[in-house]
């Protein structure tokens, strides 16, 4: 063996054996294999680590088979907010699984940093990644080679009875690289109680005219501290208000040989969608426009706060967020959920994105890992918990799959009749369009947010010169990046 190959097998087997993820046994199984094993006793005897009495009885392991896989349980993990929302995961889809090695990811605010750096180096300390939203972690972990595509390990029909909308959303090239597990739709939330004191109808706003009308109500007759509020992430707000209006707002640059649109800041859609931002910014809180307190500033938002401490009437969010939010109110049942409004004549869309799971190139398990996937997905009490709610709260995410609904229809159990909102929600997917996932899906609403909110903040009179800036800024950091083929 050449010396930088001893080094590099024998280091990587050393650091296993170090961090506990492989045995003494295991380790001197990988170095046999790769005819070092009078090597390993060696450096099991200089560590103080005693080598094996006797030879190992097991086959060798073969050379192209990390040593990690030897005797490794199934191993997945969740970004926490999954597991706090959906205590089913623990206690009803784990104990199906014998040895199972359950574990919390380190991540927040969408970091997969920690997965990238481990697939440099042909290594993963997991078999999969439950928390991959498509058009935010998706195209990072794809162009870093971190993960693969579901499609040799799925069970059969399975890609079939995926929503046709969230199969788009999940795939590359035809291959899907994110199994879908819980669905959010941008949805128009309001607080009954508040309206009444305004002495305003029990209505869904059908457009934006009616909704700020609504809200500037709120605010004449005091009914509330604030008319509306909104998340002011793009994605959460500025892209699904701008496909209310049209979906047709994204553009290719030129010379992108990967054929994943950007958002077009520069587009009609988008700079009505600025003007209504702007306006919801009048009749919303002071401090609408800052971070969120936890998981890097993406979470516990201040929309979140005012919604729970009802101060404010109408909502602009996935309907997750006001459906837990408004389980603190004294009187719960004087909350409505409704669609997104569109603009007078636009097209009424909404956005929508899954939450679901990529399989890791260089884990193990990958079957295991797709039994798993399926169990987790298709059981019936996550979603019950889910949608009906539970105690540890009601997040209200969907399920990814037609069959779910069609079984749902021909037999409606007691729990959903009482959740009216579902059919409305699971609707607004038909019009509904995932931002398209790259790169630079996420990215370039966070580069474009602190331009934009020069003019929601009036620091800038003209909405055309900061989108036009949010546009340059965009393509100046993708031909930093050297990605998109550029």
């Amino acid at each position: 063996m050449a010396s930088k190959d001893f080094e590099e097998t024998s280091a990587s087997l050393y650091w296993q054996l170090q961090q506990g993820r492989i045995s003494r046994r295991q380790f001197m199984q990988g170095l046999t294999a790769a005819g070092l094993g009078a090597v390993g006793a060696s450096v099991l005897a200089a560590c103080g680590t005693p080598a094996p009495v006797a030879a190992p009885t097991a086959a060798p392991v073969a050379p192209t088979t990390a040593p990690a896989a030897v005797g490794r349980p199934l191993t997945p993990t969740f970004y926490q907010w999954i597991e706090d929302l959906h205590p089913g995961i623990k206690s009803t889809v784990n104990p199906k699984f014998a040895g199972l090695n359950y574990q919390i990811a380190p991540t927040q605010g969408f970091d997969v940093a920690r997965f990238i750096a481990e697939a440099k180096t042909g290594e993963s300390t997991w078999d999969v990644y439950v928390g991959v939203t498509p058009f935010v972690e998706m195209g990072q972990l794809i162009a870093s080679g971190a993960i693969e595509p579901w499609d040799p390990y799925l069970p059969q029909g399975l890609l079939d009875d995926l929503i046709p909308a969230i199969r788009e959303e999940c795939s590359v090239d035809g291959k899907l690289y994110v199994w879908p597990f819980l669905l959010d739709v941008i949805v128009e939330a309001q607080n009954n109680a508040i309206l009444s004191a305004a002495g305003l109808p029990d209505k869904i706003p059908a457009d934006w005219d009616e909704y700020l009308a609504g809200a500037k109500t709120v605010m004449d007759k005091g009914a509330a501290k604030y008319g509306c509020t909104f998340d002011a992430h793009g994605w959460r707000s500025l892209a699904p208000i701008t496909h209310s209006i049209s979906t047709q707002c994204y553009y290719n640059l030129e010379g992108d040989k990967t054929g994943f649109p950007l958002y077009d800041f520069t587009s009609e859609p988008a700079l009505q969608a600025l003007e209504v931002m702007k306006k919801m910014l009048e009749l919303s809180s002071a401090n609408a426009l800052q971070p969120g307190s936890t998981d890097a500033g993406v979470n516990q938002t201040p929309d979140e706060v005012a919604f729970a401490a009802e101060l404010v009437a109408y909502y602009i969010k996935y309907q997750n967020a006001p459906l837990r939010f408004a389980e603190k109110w004294k009187d719960p049942t004087q909350f409505r959920m409704g669609a997104l409004p569109k603009a007078k004549g636009g097209e009424g869309g909404t956005a929508f994105w899954d939450t679901g799971a990529s399989l890791f190139k260089y884990g193990k398990n990958k079957e295991k890992a797709a039994e798993y996937l399926k169990a987790l997905t298709y059981e019936p009490q996550i979603w019950k918990d889910s949608i009906a709610g539970s105690s540890a709260g009601h997040p209200g995410q969907l399920p990814p799959y037609k069959s779910i609904y069609a079984g749902w229809e021909k037999d409606k159990p007691d729990w959903l009749a009482k959740e009216a909102w579902v059919p409305l929600v699971r609707g607004g997917l038909d019009n509904a369009k995932a931002i398209p996932n790259h790169q630079f899906g996420l990215t370039q609403f966070q580069i474009g947010q602190p331009i934009w909110e020069k003019y929601l903040k009036g620091e800038e009179t003209d909405p055309k010169k900061v989108m036009q800036e949010c546009k340059d800024a965009v393509v100046a950091e993708i031909k930093k990046a050297g990605c998109c083929g550029i």
